[in-house]
């Protein structure tokens, strides 16, 4: 371990939380304990009608690098050396240097299965809520991650990397591949400060029937 557990308040951790892309490949915690934070957003995150279609794969070390050369095969192969010399190959350097990745899916029998079983006049909404529950995870765990002293992004090579991927780690084929999170200790002088935003609060917020005097 390279320095002791921070921990924050989820407010906090929201304040903070941005994409850091200038990772080390280190951590504040034990292996184990990023495994459990994967394990509770998997039982406690919740998903329509219970449906539970989110999939996660965490990997470390090795296999964290051979993670980031699928996808620096992947892309090459794609864009073409120009474009990988361009500033990609420096970005997915960044990536593989990191300490580990979280692989979000989506189960799309499971999914097939809530929309079959689903009322009629939910069906048409069903791959919209598949989609809300894996984003939910995704910001549980990026927020969890922050709050213990690490930094995060969030990148989507899928489907790109999808079969290389599954044939490497044995991953259901009915698995669909969604967003991959980087984590690490954040390189010095990579914080990032306040957040910009683009609209007044009061255009973006609109609140009815509080209690002024609470």
């Amino acid at each position: 371990m390279s320095s002791p557990i921070v921990t924050l308040s989820f407010t906090e951790a929201t304040q903070k939380r941005r994409s850091i892309r200038t990772l080390e490949s280190k951590t504040t915690v034990p292996d184990s304990t990023i495994v459990k934070l994967a394990e509770a957003a998997i039982l406690t995150v919740p998903s329509a009608f219970n449906n539970q279609s989110t999939r996660l794969t965490v990997v470390f070390g090795v296999d964290h690098k051979k993670l980031w050369s699928i996808t620096a095969t992947a892309l090459l192969a794609k864009i073409g050396e120009e474009r990988w010399n361009g500033g990609t190959k420096d970005r997915i350097a960044n990536y593989a240097n990191a300490y580990g990745t979280i692989m979000f899916w989506d189960d799309e029998s499971c999914a097939a299965a809530m929309k079959e079983h689903a009322p009629d006049i939910y069906k048409d909404k069903t791959e919209e809520w598949v989609q809300q529950s894996n984003g939910m995870h995704q910001y549980y765990l990026w927020t969890a991650l922050e709050a213990l002293g690490l930094g995060v992004n969030l990148q989507h090579y899928n489907p790109l990397i999808d079969a290389e991927v599954q044939k490497t780690w044995s991953i259901p084929s009915d698995w669909k591949l969604k967003a991959q999170m980087v984590f690490g200790v954040p390189k010095e002088g990579s914080e990032l400060g306040e957040k910009p935003q683009k609209l007044p609060l009061e255009q973006r917020l609109h609140v009815f029937g509080a209690n002024a005097k609470m």
